[in-house]
Formats: C-alpha cells, sequence, structure tokens
C-alpha cells in the first residue's frame, strides 16, 4: 500500500495516484487547477475546534493524534477512511496539506491509520 503525504503546495509528480486534499480549508493563494485535486473528503478532516486547539499550542502532537483519532471512529468518518484505504489497495495515494510541518499534522496521522490495517469487528 502507498500512502504518503506531500504539501499541496508542491508541484504535482506522476507518481502521486490519487491526490486527496485533507485540509478543511482551500489553501490560500494556490488556484484549484493548478493543485490538481481529485478528492476533497471534507469529513476526514480535523474538526475546527481540534484544528484551533492544536494550532494554539495548547497539547502535544500525541495529545493531538489521539483526539483526531476519536473523531475519526465516527461513522462519517470511519466510512471515507474505509473508502480511502480501498483506493490505497488499488494504487498510490498523496494526502495533500497546505501544513508547514506535514509530518507533525492531522495528514500524517491520516496516513499511519490508512496504513493499519482495519481492526476486524
Amino acid at each position: 500500500m502507498s500512502v504518503r503525504v506531500r504539501r499541496v503546495y508542491e508541484p504535482p509528480e506522476p507518481d502521486d495516484g490519487l491526490r486527496v486534499l485533507v485540509d478543511r480549508l482551500w489553501p490560500r493563494g494556490l488556484a484549484k487547477d493548478a493543485a490538481r485535486v481529485d478528492e476533497w473528503p471534507k469529513g476526514l478532516t480535523p474538526s475546527t475546534e481540534l484544528r484551533r486547539w492544536y494550532h494554539a499550542g495548547e497539547g502535544s502532537f500525541e495529545e493531538f493524534r489521539e483526539r483526531y483519532e476519536a473523531e475519526l471512529a465516527g461513522e462519517e468518518a470511519a466510512g471515507l477512511l474505509d473508502g480511502l484505504r480501498g483506493s490505497a489497495r488499488t494504487g498510490p495515494v498523496t494526502l495533500l496539506t497546505a501544513s508547514k510541518d506535514p509530518e507533525r499534522s492531522h495528514a500524517a496521522v491520516l496516513a499511519d491509520l490508512l496504513k493499519r490495517r482495519k481492526p476486524e469487528g
């Protein structure tokens, strides 16, 4: 399964596969046609409250991860995550974010979840 995280401001590459924007807000200063986004599942993005809490520096990345994974367990997000996991099984998926530090962002959490085997149940 090939899942990677890239900044949305980087030029698209041929091996990106399915390009999925995982930010709730459209990135500033980026034209939609230049971004070449294939999907924009807003239901997979952190809630506004969680995003504001994390960006205010009120908690650690580990605590953010726990809270975000709890949000992703909700019905809508879980369904979207399953769909994205299915896409990743059939080809490369690139998660796009405007975050300045993609490896300590919600996109990295999503990538980790997509790479994990889905629990049976």
